[in-house]
């Protein structure tokens, strides 16, 4: 069975009039992509940004994807089957694929490298944390009623490593920084026969563009004839609440201008998350005034240690801004920087006092509510609130739920919403078809190269 016709009708959706009249959407060519780099981990679940979640996902897919609407769009693999209303039947290309992916997931759900991204696999029996292929198909029981599941495991930090022998996607990798055309992936072949992937800096990525060196370029600031996805990458500060004074959310509180934050501080495209779900999940309702001003007698020496991420600059910045702010309220506030895979290591152990925590939330607010509860240090509200939300049998009613109940439980956990980012990035007149996904991620596996004719001007936009 092929996908192709469904995916070229979608793309040529997109087309200009002069690609539709040329009748067909052309294949061949080659496409340079240029983006700040390079990348630092191999793993998804630690490479998680939508920059990284993009150039992983080239050579690595999870089973599935989901369209701008929110459908399931085949990748790793066909659509499942429910042969059941409590199983799910994924089959996989081959037995090495399936294989690897229950190895995977079970990782992430283990000691050995556990992960917020594991609340996605909570609604299976034995919190996923006892799955098995049988051939080249996993079977998946479910714990209780979760008609979302399908679509929480499209989650790009549920696809393989991409130096996992069973990882595909719609490219390999045939030197470093070039990237083949699969030609039999599932979906159908990518329109183009290679990527040129050209890692750079801020300065460099411009540089590139300007001289018209790249043809896409990926993470650019938000500028008129920029594309950009959802902004579901999430930023939350997070602390213990055994190892922070009782008045420690109050304070950060007083000091939070998350509209400042945002826009003095972080990389667009960005916005102000003052709920616990992002806009693009949760529409925003007008947040809590911020408290007034401490009183007189407020103690001047308690001390925290921050932790922050070092492959996040925006998270450099806002760590060193909270400093100052918490300083004014009679906080010392000690930086301490740290890779990603460290951090997280700390949070799964409970070994920190205050962290700056970003996290790429699946485009479901059901899923996303589950990821944010479990990275708040609360997996206890799993079992409690996602029975709820799963009985109901409309997704627009589960939405809603979820919505519901992450505004009510706002105010109850350890965790303060603080800003969330998109990707935004600019393509050459010559390239078609680029289109984001419901993750925020753009596919440049359905992207093509329109032909320019000999002596065109072709501006860049």
């Amino acid at each position: 069975m092929t996908f192709r016709p469904l995916l070229l009708a979608s793309l040529v959706c997109l087309a200009t009039p002069a690609s539709r009249a040329a009748g067909r959407t052309p294949y061949g060519g080659e496409v340079r992509v240029a983006f700040p780099g390079p990348l630092e981990s191999a793993d998804p679940a630690l490479a998680d940004s939508p920059l990284e979640a993009t150039l992983r996902g080239l050579v690595s897919r999870p089973p599935c994807t989901l369209s701008p609407e929110g459908q399931l769009r085949p990748a790793l693999a066909p659509e499942p089957s429910r042969p059941t209303a409590q199983g799910v039947r994924w089959s996989l290309p081959a037995p090495a694929q399936a294989q690897a992916l229950a190895r995977a997931w079970t990782r992430l759900t283990g000691p050995e490298a556990p992960s917020p991204y594991r609340a996605l696999l909570f609604p299976l029996r034995g919190e996923g944390r006892q799955l098995a292929a049988t051939g080249d198909t996993l079977e998946l029981t479910l714990a209780f009623p979760w008609p979302d599941l399908e679509r929480a495991l499209c989650h790009p930090a549920l696809a393989l490593a991409p130096t996992s022998p069973a990882a595909l996607g719609p490219f390999a990798e045939a030197t470093r920084n070039t990237l083949d055309a699969r030609l039999a992936w599932t979906p159908g072949r990518p329109y183009v026969e290679r990527l040129r992937l050209q890692p750079t800096d801020e300065r460099g990525l411009a540089r590139l563009w300007s001289t018209q060196g790249t043809q896409v370029a990926l993470g650019v600031s938000p500028e008129p004839g920029t594309l950009t996805g959802a902004a579901l990458y999430a930023t939350y500060l997070t602390w213990s609440p055994r190892k922070v004074p009782e008045d420690f959310r109050r304070a950060v509180e007083r000091a939070l201008d998350r509209e400042d934050l945002t826009r003095l501080f972080v990389r667009g495209p960005a916005v102000p998350m003052p709920h616990l779900l992002p806009p693009a999940l949760l529409p925003q309702a007008p947040a809590a005034p911020r408290p007034g001003p401490a009183p007189a007698s407020e103690p001047a020496s308690r001390k925290v240690t921050l932790l922050y991420d070092t492959d996040n600059e925006d998270q450099r910045a806002v760590a060193e801004r909270l400093q100052v702010k918490l300083h004014d309220l009679g906080y010392t506030v000690a930086l301490l920087p740290l890779p990603r895979a460290g951090l997280r290591a700390r949070w799964a152990s409970g070994d920190y006092e205050v962290m700056l925590h970003s996290l790429l939330l699946p485009p479901v607010p059901g899923p996303a509510l589950a990821v944010v509860l479990d990275a708040a240090g609360r997996k206890d509200l799993l079992g409690v609130e996602l029975p709820r939300i799963g009985l109901l049998p409309d997704s627009a009613a589960r939405d809603t739920r979820a919505r519901e109940r992450a505004v009510a439980l706002a105010p109850s956990l350890p965790l303060l919403p603080l800003y969330a980012q998109g990707l935004a990035l600019r393509g050459a007149p010559e390239v078609e078809g680029l289109a984001f996904d419901a993750q925020g991620l753009p596919q440049l596996d359905g992207v093509w190269v329109r032909p320019v004719a000999t002596g065109g001007a072709g501006g860049r936009r």
